[in-house]
C-alpha cells in the first residue's frame, strides 16, 4: 500500500466526524441485522392488535312471577355465591294458592279412596245378587216340578217365575253400575288416578310459584346495574340486577382482515392488560371467530348498494380463553383494554372449524331442586290422606328421589321458607 494512501486514512479515521458517522453505519447495520433475525424467527410469525377487550357473560336476574319486592340483598359491586337470595317477593298470594290446591289435591285422594272402596261394595252386591239369582232360579225349578204334578198353582208357579226375572235384572244393574265405577279406576293407584294427577299438577305449578317468590343467583360473581327497589311492583321478565362471573371471562380481540389469513383455533396468545401493564402477562389460546365482521352486526349496519360506499379495511372479533390461575391471580373486569400477540407459527388445519362445544360452564344447579321439592309435598299429602295404600309406595319414591336429591346447600339457599308453607298448610288442614 503506497504511503500516501496509508496517510489518507489515518487522516480519515483521526477525523471525528467521519469515525461516528463510521460507528454509527455499523450500529446501524448490527441492528438491522438483528431485527431481521428477530422478525424472521418470531416477528413475522406473530399477529398483534392493541384492539382487545375484556367481556364476559352478563346474567339477568328477572323474576317468573308477578309480585311485590319485600327485600333485596344484594347491591352494586358486592360479591355473593350461587344460590345466594338476591330479591325476595311477597310471598302471600303463593301461600294461599299452594294452600288451596294441597287441599284440593287431599280432597281429590279421598274422592278416589271412596270410588276405590265404592268399587268394593258394589263387587260384594254384584256377589249377592247373583246369589239371589241363583236362589231364585233353583226356587223356580223346584216349582216348577211341582207345577207340574199339580201340587201347586200357576200363579205361585208365576211369581216364583217373576222372582227369576227380578233377580236376574237386579243383577244387571249391579253389574253396570260396577263397570261405572270400575272405568274410573280400573288400571290405576291413588297415586296414579287421572283425577289424583290434575291435582297432583296443581300444587306442582303452585308450589313452583311459591318457590319463585325467593330469586337466587345463577352463578358466583359481582352484582351489577341493579334497578329494582323494596316496594316495586316486578312483572315476568323484567330486568332487576345482573351478575356478572369475572371468574370466566374471556378476550375479544379484533384483527384486521389481512392479520387473520393464517390464525387458527388453538394457536396460543400473549397478552397484556392497561390495568397492570406490560410486568403482568397473561397466557391464553384461541377459540373462536366471530361470524361476521364488527360493521356487519352493528346497530345501524353498512349498506354498500346504496352508491356512498367507501372501502376500509373490517375486523374481526377472535374470541381469546384466558388461563384461570393467571386469571385468580390478577382479575379483569368487563370492558378493560388489552393487548395480544398471537402466534401463527402452526398454522395447520381449517381456518373455521366446525368444532362442537361441549363446555358445561354455562349451566346451573341453583333451581334444579324445586321439582324434586314439589314432588315431596305432593307425596306428603297423598300419604296423609291414605296412609295404608300410600305408606310403602311413598316410602320407595322417596328413597329413589333422595338419591337423585340436589346437594343440600341448594335446598337451604333457595327452600328455606317452604317450611313456612309446610306449616300453614298443616294449620289450615
Amino acid at each position: 500500500m503506497s504511503t500516501e494512501r496509508k496517510v489518507s486514512r489515518i487522516a480519515w479515521w483521526s477525523s471525528p466526524r467521519w469515525r461516528w458517522l463510521t460507528i454509527i453505519a455499523a450500529a446501524f447495520i448490527v441492528c438491522l441485522l438483528g431485527y431481521g433475525t428477530y422478525w424472521d424467527r418470531d416477528l413475522r410469525y406473530t399477529e398483534y392488535t392493541d384492539d382487545a377487550y375484556v367481556n364476559g357473560h352478563v346474567v339477568e336476574i328477572t323474576p317468573q312471577i308477578y309480585g311485590t319486592v319485600i327485600s333485596i340483598g344484594a347491591d352494586n359491586t358486592q360479591y355473593v355465591t350461587a344460590g345466594e337470595p338476591l330479591v325476595r317477593l311477597d310471598p302471600a298470594d303463593s301461600t294461599v294458592a299452594l294452600q288451596r290446591s294441597e287441599a284440593q289435591l287431599a280432597e281429590t285422594v279421598r274422592r278416589v279412596r271412596n270410588l276405590f272402596a265404592t268399587t268394593a261394595q258394589l263387587e260384594a252386591q254384584v256377589a249377592v245378587r247373583r246369589t239371589n239369582l241363583a236362589r231364585a232360579e233353583s226356587d223356580y225349578a223346584r216349582r216348577a216340578r211341582l207345577g207340574r204334578s199339580g201340587a201347586i198353582s200357576q200363579e205361585n208357579l208365576q211369581h216364583s217365575s217373576d222372582a227369576v226375572n227380578a233377580a236376574r235384572s237386579a243383577l244387571a244393574a249391579a253389574e253396570q253400575q260396577l263397570a261405572a265405577n270400575r272405568a274410573w279406576v280400573d288400571g290405576t293407584t291413588i297415586e296414579t288416578n287421572p283425577d289424583v294427577k290434575e291435582a297432583a299438577a296443581g300444587v306442582h305449578a303452585a308450589y313452583l310459584s311459591y318457590v319463585r317468590t325467593l330469586l337466587p343467583a345463577p352463578v358466583s360473581g359481582f352484582v351489577a346495574k341493579r334497578d329494582v327497589q323494596l316496594g316495586e311492583r316486578v312483572s315476568p321478565g323484567m330486568p332487576l340486577m345482573s351478575v356478572v362471573p369475572l371468574s370466566q371471562v374471556w378476550v375479544d380481540a379484533n384483527f384486521k382482515e389481512p392479520q387473520l389469513a393464517n390464525v387458527r383455533i388453538g394457536q396460543p396468545v400473549t397478552l397484556t392488560s392497561d390495568l397492570y401493564g406490560s410486568g403482568v402477562v397473561f397466557h391464553g389460546r384461541v377459540v373462536g371467530f366471530g361470524a361476521g365482521t364488527g360493521s356487519a352486526f352493528a346497530l345501524l349496519p353498512a349498506q354498500n348498494a346504496t352508491g356512498n360506499w367507501i372501502k376500509i379495511v373490517q375486523r374481526v372479533p377472535v374470541r381469546i380463553a384466558l388461563d384461570p390461575r393467571e386469571l385468580a391471580a390478577h382479575p379483569l373486569q368487563i370492558g378493560l383494554s388489552m393487548r395480544a400477540y398471537i402466534d401463527v407459527r402452526h398454522d395447520g388445519g381449517p381456518r373455521l372449524p366446525k368444532i362442537a362445544s361441549r363446555d358445561a360452564s354455562s349451566s346451573t344447579e341453583v333451581f334444579s331442586s324445586a321439582d324434586f321439592q314439589a314432588a315431596k309435598v305432593i307425596q306428603q299429602v297423598i300419604a296423609e290422606n291414605d296412609p295404608e295404600a300410600s305408606r310403602a309406595e311413598f316410602a320407595r319414591r322417596t328413597e329413589s328421589e333422595r338419591r337423585l336429591a340436589p346437594p343440600p346447600s341448594l335446598q337451604v339457599d333457595v327452600f328455606a321458607g317452604s317450611r313456612l308453607a309446610e306449616a300453614l298448610g298443616r294449620l289450615s288442614r
